[in-house]
């Protein structure tokens, strides 16, 4: 009888060990691949185009929408170009956006 209860004792003492060692590794995979994942929605993120005019237009359905968007697009790449000041911007940008 003792050595049945030495057998099932180390069998328990074995089963808890690959248990406790089985466990740590699933954690440590899901962590990696959690970064992994994380990585590569990252460079998704970085690939995609900015799309706040799309959602600019998909709030206003108006025809105008679209024409107001390239027209401050347009502004815009005049400013950085160098062709009109900040105040010229700004008011600008104020005639178009009142309409």
């Amino acid at each position: 009888m003792p050595g049945l209860i030495r057998g099932v004792a180390r069998v328990a003492a074995v089963a808890g060990t690959v248990t406790a060692v089985s466990n740590r590794v699933s954690r440590r995979q899901a962590g990696r691949w959690a970064a992994q994942d994380q990585e590569q929605q990252e460079q998704y993120e970085d690939q995609q185009p900015a799309t706040v005019p799309a959602q600019a237009s998909a709030r206003d359905d108006g025809p105008d929408t679209d024409a107001t968007i390239a027209q401050l697009k347009d502004l815009a790449q005049l400013k950085e170009q160098g062709f009109l000041s900040e105040a010229e911007f700004e008011q600008q940008k104020s005639r178009i956006l009142a309409g």
